[in-house]
């Protein structure tokens, strides 16, 4: 059991992506990556370069470092009225699972939690998560080979769709890179250059014509980002 866990932020919202999409969860941000630091001045020798999520410290909305009883009572709070609905915590990063351990999922089941998870799938899951979102980054290895939904931010030229085949998923998603994380990145040639693509072509495009071609992907868009939201 962790004595104590380092947490971003933790918030109330609707999920944004994948197949949740438009469900009421309480987001955990775990602090801390096994892939980047974090830092712009760690993105070119980072597996995961275009990350926009900032992850580092623990000064977001309710960060901070709890025990567990501490974390649990936090997430309760936040969850308007835990007999109603279907409570869900969705444990996030960061990469999640360098701080979520058996006796975190054990309590926040006790408490009436569903969980879930986004993983890189680097690192071994503690049992019990009621659903698990891979989506994995470059080419790191992976650990965890089934999943509820494969999500794969698209493109990454290490790694391609197809690398994911032999991956046991429910539902396999390819979300777009935010073109403003392109921009940014360190090596936007190298991902232009990969894929032979049109710079004036949208990732967004590019997805599209990937899942039109290959229909056992679907399309994941951050609504949360039209819409407002956290």
């Amino acid at each position: 059991m962790a004595s104590s866990y380092r947490v971003k932020e933790a918030f109330y919202t609707l999920q944004g992506e994948g197949a949740q999409a438009g469900r009421p969860s309480v987001f955990c941000r775990f602090s801390k990556c096994n892939l980047w630091n974090g830092k712009d001045t760690g993105r070119m020798a980072a597996v995961c370069q275009f990350c926009d999520t900032d992850f580092v410290g623990t000064d977001g909305q309710n960060g901070g470092r709890y025990n567990i009883d501490e974390l649990v009572s936090l997430l309760t709070s936040l969850w308007p009225d835990m007999s109603r609905g279907k409570p869900y915590v969705v444990c996030t990063g960061g990469e999640p699972a360098l701080q979520l351990d058996q006796a975190l999922v054990d309590q926040l089941h006790q408490a009436g939690f569903e969980i879930a998870i986004e993983t890189n799938g680097t690192l071994a899951l503690p049992d019990g998560i009621d659903w698990v979102c891979l989506s994995p980054k470059g080419d790191s290895d992976l650990v965890v080979t089934e999943c509820d939904e494969l999500k794969l931010v698209f493109p990454q030229p290490d790694a391609r769709p197809e690398r994911f085949d032999t991956i046991r998923a429910s539902h396999r998603y390819l979300q777009p890179l935010d073109s403003t994380a392109i921009r940014s990145s360190v090596h936007q040639p190298a991902l232009i250059d990969v894929f032979e693509l049109d710079s004036a072509t949208s990732t967004t495009e590019q997805a599209v014509a990937y899942c039109m071609d290959n229909p056992e992907w679907k399309i994941s868009l951050q609504t949360h980002k039209w819409m407002g939201i956290d």
